[in-house]
Parts: C-alpha cells; sequence; structure tokens
C-alpha cells in the first residue's frame, strides 16, 4: 500500500526544508494588545511565498471549511458604527493528500459601514487561518515564531538596509 506520492529522498528533503526556521527578513513585530510587549509574527504574503518555494505553486491549496460571524454589535447613531468579530477554520492540503486545520479570527471595531466591518474581519480570518495551517507543516512555514527564546534572539539581528537598487523587478 502506498502512503504518499512522495518518495523517501522527497519527503526526507522537504521535512530538512521545513525544520528550518525563519531568518529575520521574515519576521515583523507590532504593539501587543493594551500597550503590552511586542508580538512576533509573519506577514501572510512572506509565508504564503515560503508554502510556493517549499511544496511548489501547484503542491498545496487551501479551501475553507467554516467561515462564520461570530457577532456584529452597533453602537452609536447617525452614523451607527459596526464591532465585528468573524472566525475561520482552513485546511491545508498537499498535492500527496496530507493535510491540515487550523482556525483563525478577525476583529473590526468602530467601523463606520457594516459591510466594510464584515469584510475585514473576513479577510483577517482567513489570512490567520491560512497562516496557522501553515505553520502546523513546520519551522519554516511559522511554528518557530512559538519559540519565545528564538524570537527573542531573532529581534536582535539587524538586516542590511535595502537598496533601492534590489527593489526593481526584473520583468523580462
Amino acid at each position: 500500500m502506498e502512503i504518499s506520492q512522495y518518495s523517501a529522498e522527497q519527503i526526507a528533503t522537504l521535512q530538512a526544508k521545513l525544520e528550518k526556521k525563519l531568518g529575520p527578513e521574515y519576521i515583523s513585530t507590532r504593539p501587543g494588545p493594551g500597550g503590552g510587549p511586542k508580538l512576533t509574527y509573519a506577514e501572510g504574503w512572506k509565508i504564503i511565498n515560503l508554502a510556493n518555494e517549499v511544496f511548489g505553486f501547484n503542491g498545496w491549496s487551501s479551501s475553507i471549511t467554516n467561515l462564520t460571524i461570530d457577532f456584529i454589535d452597533v453602537h452609536g447613531e447617525n452614523p451607527p458604527r459596526y464591532n465585528v468579530g468573524v472566525h475561520c477554520i482552513t485546511r491545508i492540503t498537499l498535492r500527496d493528500g496530507a493535510y491540515h486545520e487550523d482556525i483563525g479570527y478577525g476583529t473590526a471595531e468602530n467601523v463606520k459601514q457594516k459591510a466594510a466591518a464584515i469584510d475585514k474581519c473576513k479577510k483577517e480570518a482567513v489570512t490567520d487561518a491560512l497562516k496557522r495551517t501553515l505553520r502546523s507543516f513546520g519551522n519554516l512555514l511559522g511554528n518557530c515564531l512559538y519559540d519565545k527564546t528564538y524570537t527573542e534572539q531573532v529581534k536582535n539581528i539587524k538586516l542590511p538596509p535595502v537598496r533601492s537598487s534590489t527593489l526593481l523587478l526584473d520583468v523580462l
């Protein structure tokens, strides 16, 4: 019985890639809730790019298995303001059928338009769920960010400044 379409060598290569940790160029920080300690995270587009590099652009897929609006609170008058919360469950499936699922959450507070608040929450919840699901595959896709010792060390690594010439795209 064949367990995987991948050969033992391909699995070992993939595992070796996924065991590596994110470099400082992939890691961002932002203030914690209520002015608490800074939170360390990776932006969604960077993790998606890494997944494409590791698995190939056609080696993985994502699907939303659940997207639920948890609450819509209206407050104020002329105009009313909206607070919204949404959760999302996402599944990431590899070419060989292996998969992981996880949940993400999105919130919007004090938004003037109901539709805009819901839209923001859905996008945030999907991105959060996607990142949380991809981290299940290994350190390279974000799991290393849960290692506090590592995040403290990597925050101290100084990146060289980006020169404008490195930002040019090779279109042709």
